[in-house]
């Protein structure tokens, strides 16, 4: 990170009492113009007396001035260079407030960069990589899912499980918050974010001192739309298509120091259907061999949906509080139809056996937060509380009626029911205050209680009987976390920024099974994780970074549920209650340069991992693979990631990246173990037509993941979107297709043990066509707000296939920019509001 000062070259002139300070803004949609450069002259001389950086706020320091008039620059990468003339700073040692201070987008700037008006699709900051997705007229209609297979350094697989550089091992965050929506399943819960919403997604591969330890690959944190205007504002959006529909209706009204915000978001699968095939080879002590085939129709139907209300009230200049509730929720029911299950031995066939399953799988989360912070009135000096208490309780059930013998009619049922709850309750205090003009310290401390629970239960029933119970149990999983930091930031005159930190957390375990069939447990461990981050400015703005950090890497419910899913017979999976966490260190060199019209990153990573939780399968029985977890091994990768941007006109820009890495696994049980490459890639290219039409095409190609015990299959997605501006951009209309060469999308995985061989084809029909519809109204003024402080636990092991991929995370800078000092002086709004065009 770097701070918000820098030291620059400096005419001999005597120093006094005055500060300059001010708040940077980009004048096209109001944002901050983070690190932006600021710089002070002598207007007789125009020699440079002092200057400053701004931070990731906009907001900018110059203190120790000597009273006099002077002259002010501003300037910014892909903005022209503003100038203020006759600032004065009086000799009574006051602070000359300059207040906003707004950049034009520039069209010619650093021998020839071009940049459009509108910020730029792929940024790459100090800290982080940011994807502004609302520059992306084909996120309409869709959700999170479909948002993140843009974002460079990230992937998505076909059931929506999300890994940075091949490793799932990730924490997402929503505007800086965690939720419980996400401890289940990632996937689940990007699906109850619509697309049309996401402002931004931040990629922070590298997380300072002041983050969670857990998260070994990074962060990824989801930046909503928010108004930032005086007024009232509602706004709807709306699509509907082949595969799916949704409706969403956000209002939001802001007077004076408070702020409300009230918003809902409805979104229906439907018409997802498919096939899978499946076919494995067991062994047996006496190397026999049987052969098993499935095959079935597939369909999945699904609602998601997601309801917000905000509020915010400025209590004077220094003092600030906020509260949202928010309440998510995820209904799916996923069917293997006909499910025709034959096994063989010896080319012979020894029996088979037909049924219809169901999964259904419903959850709700309530997020409720509080924050306040205090800003003293020395610039960059800052004291915030932040708490948090999120609950989410699901339901995953699955149930098989099973046909008789000449399979004419359903005989009898199995039915499993599992309901779950996980609760958060989160406290943090941060201090920060800058030491000069180019140092900062940074500390705090952080308590996280949860309290997980598990009851599980399994019924048989015939045809003409009600269910009876054939086992179960409950499992209470208790964790706590307690965590403080220390984290210190310098700049020095040659451009060099250094932020380095240390954490300690201290976690304790119980866990206790209701029905004592197996035995209770309590476990407690210490991490201390250090985090280095070092930038360097080079000439024309090119930056280059190295970073190293340690992680922890604790397992979620989804590792250690002990409820056996047994919707395919053949195939089940059971957690592993007692896993350990497991801690990785991670290595990264980045670059990032203009070359002509264009920007470019390059990154190269080493990734490693200690006591790696894998997923394990064996054989149950003759017939029956059984996969769970355990910590058996290490990860290693080596890779590098690639993405550019290219503006070749105002109307045409096309953007790219290609993310690869060398994979190594090993079993350290069994020494088994596998390696191979990795990559994906992605293009994107957009065309301003004119008269409010805009034109885009996407595309995205996963490679095959490596596994320990196998491969999976890679698959490819592709999407064109047509884009109408109506009544002067208030409202907007959009066509778009995706997958429109081919009906489906087909998968095939392997997997090969000692004792059992698998080959599968997961087959899904994925042709789409959708219309969309936005239209907002409202009458709104310019003003600032200010960003909000937030709870952020980046923490533990999530994935949908148990984390079998692997990857590293490419640093990119580390920690937070610390926030503003004194709230800047805001101008004054005209009496009667003028209308902002939308």
């Amino acid at each position: 990170m770097m701070a918000s000062s820098m030291v620059f070259a400096r005419a001999q002139v005597p120093s006094g009492k005055g500060v300059i300070t001010g708040t940077v803004l980009d004048s096209a949609d109001g944002n901050p113009v983070s690190f932006a450069t600021v710089t002070l002259s002598d207007p007789g001389t125009k020699k440079t007396i002092d200057g400053s950086m701004a931070n990731n706020k906009g907001v900018f320091t110059i203190p120790n001035i000597a009273p006099g008039n002077y002259t002010l620059s501003l300037s910014f990468i892909g903005y022209k260079t503003k100038t203020l003339t006759g600032v004065k700073v009086a000799g009574n040692g006051t602070k000359a407030a300059l207040g906003i201070i707004k950049l034009a987008s520039s069209s010619n700037v650093l021998n020839e960069v071009t940049v459009v008006g509108q910020r730029a699709l792929i940024e790459e900051k100090v800290d982080r990589l940011v994807y502004n997705a609302e520059n992306d007229i084909s996120n309409k209609g869709g959700d999170a899912t479909d948002v993140l297979r843009k974002v460079p350094m990230l992937s998505v697989d076909l059931d929506g499980n999300v890994s940075m550089r091949g490793s799932q091992n990730i924490k997402v965050l929503i505007n800086n918050r965690p939720s419980t929506i996400t401890a289940g399943s990632v996937a689940d819960a990007m699906k109850q974010i619509p697309s049309d919403m996401i402002k931004s997604v931040e990629v922070i591969t590298s997380p300072s001192a002041k983050y969670d330890a857990e998260g070994s690959a990074g962060i990824i944190n989801i930046i909503t739309k928010k108004n930032t205007l005086q007024g009232g504002s509602l706004s709807i959006d709306a699509a509907a298509g082949l595969r799916g529909s949704n409706l969403g209706l956000n209002g939001s009204y802001k007077t004076g120091k408070m702020g409300f915000s009230l918003g809902g978001f409805g979104r229906a699968g439907y018409n997802t259907t498919g096939s899978f095939q499946n076919s494995q080879i067991t062994r047996n002590i006496s190397n026999d061999e049987i052969l098993s085939n499935q095959e079935a129709s597939t369909e999945n139907n699904n609602i998601f949906g997601r309801y917000t209300f905000g509020w915010d009230y400025d209590i004077n200049k220094n003092n600030f509080i906020s509260s949202s509730v928010q309440y998510g929720l995820r209904n799916s029911s996923t069917f293997q139809n006909g499910l025709l299950i034959q096994n063989f031995q010896n080319n012979s066939l020894v029996n088979s056996s037909l049924r219809n399953a169901e999964v259904k799988d419903n959850s709700g989360t309530v997020d409720v937060n509080f924050n306040f912070t205090h800003q003293f009135n020395k610039p960059q000096q800052e004291l915030s509380f932040l708490a948090l208490v999120s609950r989410n309780n699901r339901t995953n059930n699955f149930v098989n009626a099973i046909f008789n013998n000449d399979q004419s009619e359903i005989d009898n049922y199995l039915k499993n029911i599992n309901e779950s709850a996980n609760k958060e309750t989160t406290v943090q205090l941060d201090y920060q205050t800058p030491i000069g003009k180019t140092q900062i310290i940074e500390f705090g401390g952080k308590q996280i209680l949860r309290q997980v629970s598990s009851d599980y239960q399994s019924y048989i029933a015939n045809s003409s009987s009600s269910y009876s119970p054939v086992g179960g149990n409950i499992f209470n999983y208790d964790q706590n976390v307690s965590a403080g930091y220390f984290s210190y930031t310098l700049s020095t005159p040659s451009k060099y920024s250094f932020k380095t930190g240390l954490r300690y957390e201290y976690t304790n375990v119980d866990a206790a099974f209701i029905n004592a069939i197996k035995p209770a447990f309590n476990l407690s461990y210490g991490a201390l994780v250090p985090s280095v981050n070092i930038s360097k400015k080079l000439s024309s703005g090119n930056t280059l970074k190295l970073a190293y950090n340690r992680r922890i890497q604790r397992p979620s419910l989804q590792f250690l549920n002990p409820n056996v899913q047994a919707a395919n017979p053949l195939n089940i999976t059971v957690g592993n209650p007692n896993l350990d966490p497991e801690y990785t260190n991670n290595l990264e060199l980045g670059y990032s340069t203009f070359i002509k019209n264009s920007s470019l990153g390059v990154s190269a990573f080493v990734r490693n991992t200690n006591n790696s939780i894998q997923s394990v399968r064996d054989l149950l029985g003759t017939d029956t693979i059984r996969t769970t977890f355990a910590n058996i091994g290490k990860e290693n990768a080596y890779g590098m990631s690639l993405y550019s941007s290219i503006n070749l006109s105002n109307k045409l820009t096309l953007n790219g990246g290609v993310d690869s890495y060398y994979a190594v696994l090993d079993n350290n049980v069994s020494n088994a173990g596998n390696q191979g490459f990795v990559f994906n890639i992605r293009a994107m290219g957009s065309y301003k037509i004119g008269n409010g039409l805009s034109f885009e095409g996407f595309g995205f190609y996963r490679g095959g993941q490596v596994q320990l015990q196998g491969k999976q299959g890679g698959f490819g997605i592709y999407n064109l979107n047509l884009r109408k501006d109506i009544n002067e951009k208030r409202g907007k209309i959009g066509l778009g297709a995706e997958n429109f060469f081919g009906k489906s999308i087909t998968v095939r995985n392997s997997l090969n043990t000692p004792s059992l061989s698998q080959s599968s084809t997961d087959v899904r029909n994925n042709l789409s066509f959708r219309l969309s519809f936005t239209y907002r109204i409202g009458k709104l003024t310019n003003t600032q707000t200010r960003k909000k402080k937030s709870v952020s636990n980046d923490d533990l092991k999530q994935g949908g296939d148990g984390g079998q991929e692997s990857g590293g995370g490419a640093p990119q800078g580390g920690g937070q920019v610390p926030a503003e000092g004194q709230k800047p002086k805001l101008p004054q709004l005209p009496k009667t509001p003028a209308p902002v065009k939308e």
